[in-house]
């Protein structure tokens, strides 16, 4: 066979392993990493349903938490190219917001109907298949391993999104090691209630994730300052621009994550011209704060009262 025949496009001199030709991008790993947690989401369900274990269908949620969290993170890994319109200025950035938004509340419901039915299970425990449980809760762990695999190659640490995925699904890796820890609890020592107290425990976590993603969603839907965005030192970092006599109309908020925007107007004190004086609070809001979307406003000085009297009693 020829040697055009044996090549690959995929193939490097020297080097015998495997490469994932779906995912050399940002982007494509994050779709994989959708696809193989949405499988896992899949099994566990139907192991849940079909084992009877509550566990299971909590490490599901968690699953769920997951794959939302990779949507979005794949959305606006798309987004960000995306270019704004006439009417939507900013883009599509917020639609990732406001799916979050949902995506916890959902969570939320789901966790508490969780603990409703553990509570219910815990005074009546049912039957539950341990093997299946255990089986099932294995492959979600491996999902997990596999996921975080996925994402952690091509340097992840170089891009917000796959990093902000990456660690979401290592933390999930606990709720799928709870879940094996209860399949073995019923099946070693036929304790059914262990599959109560782990969904419990899980649900417990999807419910703290879910509240924490629904608080820090609804502040950027109500244009909220940014987390850890101090508004008194913004102020004083503009206050002690060269050229700045005075400030009003401070804002700071959110579109989107990692898009964070400061506009202000500033009253000049006539020592600079109004452009170097707004390049400058732009440069030191830069640097200071770490926000890069700055728009500012210069003002000419107010006018002395003598003037004014002045200009009144010539114009009269």
């Amino acid at each position: 066979m020829s040697e055009g025949m044996n090549a690959s496009p995929h193939a490097h001199p020297g080097h015998g392993h495997f490469h994932f030709p779906v995912a050399e991008t940002p982007e494509a790993r994050l779709l994989l990493a959708l696809v193989l947690t949405a499988a896992g989401l899949v099994a566990e369900v139907v192991g849940g349903v079909l084992s009877g274990s509550l566990a299971l269908l909590s490490d599901a949620g968690h699953m769920l938490a997951d794959a939302g969290a990779l949507g979005l993170a794949l959305a606006a890994q798309r987004v960000a190219g995306r270019p704004r319109t006439e009417r939507r200025t900013f883009g599509w950035r917020r639609a990732e917001t406001l799916a979050a938004f949902l995506n916890g509340i959902a969570l939320g419901v789901a966790a508490v109907w969780i603990i409703v039915e553990a509570a219910e299970r815990w005074r009546e425990p049912r039957a539950i298949d341990g093997r299946m449980m255990l089986a099932v809760a294995a492959l979600g762990l491996g999902v997990n391993a596999l996921v975080a695999w996925v994402l952690s190659r091509g340097r992840p640490a170089h891009n917000a999104n796959t990093r902000a995925a990456l660690a979401h699904v290592l933390a999930d890796a606990g709720g799928s090691l709870a879940a094996i820890l209860a399949g073995v609890a019923v099946l070693g020592f036929g304790w059914p209630r262990a599959d109560v107290v782990a969904s419990v425990l899980l649900a417990v976590l999807v419910l703290w994730s879910a509240w924490r993603l629904v608080l820090r969603t609804a502040a950027v839907l109500m244009e909220s300052a940014p987390p850890g965005l101090s508004l008194m030192a913004l102020e004083e970092t503009i206050r002690a621009t060269p050229g700045v006599a005075d400030l009003h109309d401070l804002h700071a908020w959110t579109i989107s994550d990692g898009f964070d925007l400061v506009t202000v107007h500033v009253v000049l004190d006539g020592t600079a011209h109004g452009t170097e004086v707004a390049q400058e609070v732009s440069a030191r809001v830069r640097a200071a704060h770490r926000i890069d979307h700055v728009t500012v406003q210069p003002e000419p000085p107010p006018v002395p009262a003598r003037i004014q009297l002045r200009r009144r009693s010539a114009s009269g």
